[in-house]
């Protein structure tokens, strides 16, 4: 386990390296689908990934955001799951919340997690068993018991386009942060109660931080109650996630949910 994680962290921090190549510098941006960009910056980073984890480990299955899907990987015992650049818009924007996300799925659990944040140099990783650790320092997801003190860490647009509004006075602070993954970090080192969102996310944007959540002590549901088993046909999860310290993401449930 501990060569597993030793590799996604180099194959993170290479990655990182390419990206801040392009950061605030010239590079060609596509568009995906509306409101779905990708730049030359994801595009590198994901060829170095592929190349530095598959070159090491030919017998693992391969899911990424920017990689053409193959039903091989459902056959596979370990799968890669990667976002080269989760936080595409705030790397377009100049805004430092972005990451690189590396996770290995073994039977359809998260066993090692890797975010990398290039700009801020944050290194957050797991592997299961091991505990959670923010450049090497254990970190513990951590939360308040009343739930107007809350901090909640959602998406910008989900912000932007009101989602939240029902929820305002609800909690403490709604706290808008780009990059999925970078918000499960953060909230895994305690920085924030809880991580949520109110709109279906992809197994490449949640997987390594799910596997961070759960060595600090937390978890990750959706929207529906469950947790996630990795390296489905379908990678889209809905409706929403909630992920944090195991009584405030209960607590967050029941509110956003209407259960309480």
């Amino acid at each position: 386990m501990n060569s597993e994680l030793k590799l996604a962290i180099n194959a993170a921090k290479e990655a990182g390296t390419l990206i801040m190549d392009y950061y605030k510098a010239d590079y060609e941006i596509q568009d995906k689908g509306y409101h779905n960009p990708v730049t030359t910056a994801d595009h590198a980073a994901d060829s170095r990934l592929k190349e530095t984890l598959m070159e090491a480990r030919p017998e693992y299955g391969w899911l990424s955001e920017e990689t053409v899907d193959s039903p091989d990987r459902l056959s596979k015992k370990c799968v890669w799951v990667v976002d080269p650049l989760d936080g595409t818009k705030e790397f377009i924007e100049g805004v430092p919340n972005f990451v690189v996300s590396v996770a290995l799925v073994e039977n359809g659990e998260p066993i090692v997690g890797v975010l990398y944040n290039p700009v801020t140099k944050e290194m957050f990783s797991a592997a299961k068993g091991k505990g959670a650790f923010l450049n090497n320092e254990p970190i513990q997801c951590a939360t308040k018991e009343n739930v107007n003190e809350m901090v909640i860490l959602n998406s910008r647009s989900e912000t932007r386009r009101g989602l939240w509004q029902p929820f305002a006075d609800t909690f403490g602070e709604l706290k808008a942060i780009g990059s999925v993954a970078y918000k499960l970090g953060l909230t895994a080192a305690g920085q924030a109660d809880i991580f949520a969102s109110l709109r279906p996310k992809n197994e490449w944007d949640i997987c390594a931080g799910n596997c961070i959540i759960n060595e600090a002590g937390g978890k990750l549901i959706d929207l529906n109650g469950a947790p996630r088993i990795y390296n489905q046909e379908i990678t889209l999860i809905e409706p929403g996630l909630i992920a944090g310290d195991v009584i405030a993401v209960e607590k967050t449930y029941n509110i956003l949910t209407g259960t309480n």
